[in-house]
């Protein structure tokens, strides 16, 4: 259980340290989508997949720790 929860804070880690920045909100997320107008899609759409990461991660998380 450890093991999980120690993969689980580097995954965290290695977001922060991406290239592209991960929201820590839908709402940041958002609003970065509606300012860029559709330019620089393809960071917008890594952005996307970081917060998809980020929250499962989360749930995930979540979830060990209801076992304990």
């Amino acid at each position: 259980m450890e093991e999980l929860q120690n993969y689980i804070k580097q995954e965290f880690k290695n977001l922060d340290r991406g290239i592209v920045a991960t929201p820590q909100t839908r709402e940041y997320l958002e609003s970065f989508a509606k300012a860029n107008n559709g330019s620089m899609d393809l960071v917008l759409m890594q952005m996307a997949i970081n917060y998809g990461y980020k929250i499962a991660l989360e749930n995930f998380n979540e979830k060990i720790l209801n076992l304990k």
